[in-house]
């Protein structure tokens, strides 16, 4: 979710600052002092804090104030919040979460799509194995993130599990912050290619088995190499 406009500005400064806990739970804070103290307007601040509401970051109630709400309570599944999350001092512990949630998750969903792809999501998965071989070689990160976004989101996609489907901004998230936040090698490991490449290969073949091998590879191996790179976060 990109949020554009002045509350997107707002918002990416409250965001982070109730994420990381410089503004902690129970903290109340006032329309009129976010209106001063950012230079906005009321109809901006309320559009901000409508937001963070859906996020059950924070509840607005008239004549008390908006408050900010217990961590435990976040729609963690949110990728703002995620992307806010790793952003802070939080990181080790939101790698840890979403690495142990795509260790659950993307193995099963890699063999389901062995069994449920459409022909038009095998020719995807073959293509973009192909596209990330090509800009890891090139150390073109940017590329090759966009790249292995959108492979791991067909492959949720071609589970055929609607509520798999859904995880793949989740998914997103997580790769993308890898790559903000420097956890990722300059030149992606030849393992983890190889890996992608099998899944593309096992899911055309449709090989439940080796699918489901091949991602639990590739998710795991991504945590070790965050162990590695962001200590506490293995």
């Amino acid at each position: 979710m990109d949020i554009q406009g002045l509350h997107g500005r707002l918002l990416a400064d409250l965001g982070p600052a109730i994420a990381s806990g410089e503004i902690p739970e129970g903290t109340v804070l006032r329309m009129e002092e976010l209106e001063a103290r950012h230079g906005v307007s009321r109809t901006v601040v309320r559009e901000a804090v409508r937001v963070l509401e859906a996020m059950r970051m924070v509840a607005s109630r008239r004549r008390v104030g908006i408050t900010v709400q217990p961590r435990s309570g976040w729609d963690v599944f949110d990728p703002l919040v995620i992307r806010w999350r790793l952003a802070g001092a939080d990181r080790p512990a939101q790698l840890r979460s979403l690495g142990g949630l795509r260790v659950a998750v993307e193995p099963a969903a890699a063999a389901l799509a062995a069994g449920n792809a459409t022909d038009d999501q095998r020719r995807q998965l073959s293509a973009l194995a192909v596209e990330l071989t090509v800009t890891a070689r090139a150390g073109e990160l940017e590329v090759f993130l966009r790249h292995d976004i959108a492979f791991h989101q067909v492959v949720l996609e071609a589970s055929g599990n609607e509520m798999l489907a859904h995880l793949g901004e989740v998914v997103g998230a997580v790769l993308t912050g890898r790559t903000e936040h420097h956890l990722m090698p300059h030149h992606p490991e030849p393992y983890a290619i190889a890996r992608h490449r099998e899944v593309a290969e096992a899911v055309c073949a449709g090989d439940p088995v080796r699918a489901e091998r091949a991602m639990r590879d590739i998710v795991t191996g991504a945590m070790e190499e965050l162990a590695e790179l962001e200590p506490g976060a293995g």
